[in-house]
């Protein structure tokens, strides 16, 4: 990543657009402060070190977050209302993320309000991946969340076959999942930030500093269902969700 980044700076482009994670962006940053950088993350920018603030980042650097990690409470609700009677939910998380800590903390917080027990589940490598959903069973978990983890989205095709064959149902962060056999999603659209990207570019090019920029926070959010899957597990969707989601997988 430093060196693509040293590359583009080489060949004096006239802005970076950095997306996907916090990762592009620091690379960029790093290597210079001069050409104006865009980027598109995940993360919080604030605190992966991209901006000094939202409003007023400074510098020579914006862009736009779908503050990914917020949102895991939201995904808890969206289960709890699918599924009223399961007490027990799980979280899937890779303990080295170290967004990890927060995650944990704000599912935590919004399992108590809703009344929900909840056991945490760790999985670094692909390879643990089948003794974590083999215990769901002796814990009684009657539902998972998996968290938005860059490792988990490349190994996304083994987690929905193991909460196929464990018939956990199970909410992701990344409309990819239910796309590929996953129950539910819900995320920021990711559409919608790239296209910001490009919105904050057009503007840069034409004369406006990036300081000058706030960073972009999401304002439109997707639920995305596979019906198909809630079928398999023989769960009927409420209406309301039904309503509420922006793609209904059939």
């Amino acid at each position: 990543m430093p060196a693509l980044a040293a590359d583009l700076v080489r060949s004096q482009v006239a802005v970076i657009a950095a997306c996907a994670t916090s990762a592009p962006g620091l690379a960029a940053k790093a290597a210079t402060s001069t050409i104006p950088i865009v980027f598109q993350t995940g993360g919080d920018p604030v605190q992966d070190g991209l901006v000094s603030a939202m409003n007023r980042p400074g510098g020579n650097v914006t862009g736009v977050s779908r503050l990914a990690v917020t949102l895991a409470p939201k995904r808890l609700e969206l289960l709890r209302e699918l599924l009223p009677q399961a007490t027990v939910t799980g979280l899937l998380v890779n303990p080295t993320n170290p967004r990890t800590g927060l995650v944990v903390e704000q599912i935590e917080e919004a399992a108590r309000a809703l009344g929900i027990r909840v056991h945490i589940l760790k999985a670094t490598t692909e390879g643990e991946l089948d003794s974590v959903f083999a215990s769901l069973v002796q814990l009684g978990v009657g539902a998972l969340l998996v968290a938005q983890e860059p490792s988990y989205f490349r190994w996304r095709e083994q987690i929905i076959a193991l909460a196929a064959r464990h018939a956990i149902p199970t909410a992701y962060g990344q409309r990819e999942y239910p796309t590929a056999g996953g129950l539910m999603s819900y995320d920021a659209s990711v559409a919608d930030s790239f296209r910001q990207v490009g919105l904050y570019v057009g503007r840069i090019l034409k004369g406006e500093k990036p300081a000058d920029l706030p960073v972009v926070q999401p304002t439109k959010f997707e639920l995305v269902i596979n019906l198909k899957t809630a079928k398999t597990l023989g769960l009927t969707i409420p209406d309301k969700l039904l309503a509420l989601a922006d793609e209904v997988i059939e």
